[in-house]
C-alpha cells in the first residue's frame, strides 16, 4: 500500500537556471501539496503532461528523492525515516535508470537479486519466469552495452521484478518496446494486480490506462487536478474519448488559473 500525504518538493535554482528560465525566484516548486492512496490489488495511474511533476513524485515514492514537506508511507514504512526499509518492498522502473553496460543481463540481475537477499532457488524461478515473458534467453549472456534500447528496457524490467516486490512503480514501462513485448508488459502489470501487489504506473498511452487502470490522478504544474476511479472518469467525461478528456482537464486547469 502507498499513502501520500501533502507532499511538496522544491529545488534550488542556480544562477544559470534562473537566467534560462527568466526568473528571479531562487526556489522552484516541482510538486505542491499532493496526496493520494494506492491500494493493494488495484492499479493506480498517475498521469500528466511533461514537466507536470509526475516523475518527481514517483521518485519520491521510490525513496530516490526526499520530499521537502509531507509524508510517504510504503507498506506502513515512512520513506523519509527509513528509506532503506521501504525500498525492500519496492520495484521501481524508470527509463532514466542507468545499466552497467559491461555486465551481461544475467550478471546484473543476479547482482540485484543478491542485494535483496533472494535465495538461489527463488532467483532461478523468478529469472526463468521473467526471461520467458520478456523473451530474453537469446541475449542473456551478451554485454548490455551491445543491446538495443528495447532489450535494455527488458533488462530493467527484470531487475525491477526479480525480488518479487509488494509495491511496483512503473514510469513509462512500455517506452521503446515493440508491440509484442509491450503486450507482455501489460500482462505483467495485470499479473501484479492478480497477485495483490500495489501497482502505480504512468503512461502517455491512454489505451494502456483504459485497459489496466482502477484508479487515477492527473497531475499538472505540480498539483493534482483530478482524482477518482477509472469508472468515474469514464462516466463523467464530456469529451469524445479518454485522450480528449485528459486534454480537456489540463486545459480547464490552465483556464482556472487565469
Amino acid at each position: 500500500m502507498i499513502v501520500v500525504e501533502n507532499i511538496r518538493k522544491t529545488f534550488e535554482l542556480t544562477k544559470k537556471q534562473r537566467k534560462e528560465n527568466n526568473t528571479d525566484e531562487k526556489i522552484a516548486v516541482a510538486v505542491d501539496d499532493v496526496s493520494f492512496t494506492c491500494e493493494p490489488g488495484r492499479i493506480f495511474s498517475l498521469l500528466g503532461p511533461n514537466g507536470a511533476g509526475k516523475t518527481t513524485t514517483l521518485r519520491m515514492l521510490a525513496g530516490i528523492l526526499q520530499p521537502t514537506k509531507g509524508k510517504i508511507e510504503i507498506q506502513g514504512v515512512d520513506v523519509s525515516i527509513n528509506a532503506n526499509e521501504a525500498r525492500k518492498h519496492i520495484g521501481f522502473l524508470t527509463g532514466s535508470t542507468g545499466l552497467y553496460e559491461r555486465l551481461t543481463p544475467n550478471e546484473l540481475i543476479k547482482y540485484f537479486a543478491d542485494l535483496y537477499n533472494v535465495s538461489d532457488e527463488d532467483f532461478k524461478k523468478r529469472k526463468e519466469e521473467l526471461y520467458t515473458l520478456l523473451d530474453m534467453h537469446d541475449f542473456q549472456n551478451k554485454r548490455i552495452g551491445r543491446l538495443s534500447t528495447g532489450m535494455k528496457q527488458k533488462v530493467s524490467i527484470s531487475r525491477t521484478m526479480i525480488h518479487d516486490p509488494e509495491v511496483v512503480i512503473f514510469d513509462e514501462p512500455t517506452s521503446g518496446l515493440d508491440v509484442i513485448t509491450a503486450e507482455n508488459i501489460i500482462k505483467l502489470i495485470g499479473d501484479c494486480k492478480k497477485q495483490g501487489k500495489t501497482v502505480i504506473f504512468s503512461s502517455h498511452i491512454m489505451s494502456e490506462v483504459d485497459l489496466l487502470c482502477d484508479d487515477l490522478a492527473i497531475i499538472h504544474k505540480g498539483g493534482i487536478v483530478y482524482e477518482g476511479t477509472m469508472q468515474q472518469f469514464r462516466e463523467n467525461m464530456t469529451a469524445d474519448n479518454l485522450t480528449a478528456e485528459f486534454i480537456r482537464i489540463i486545459n480547464a486547469s490552465n483556464n482556472a488559473e487565469i
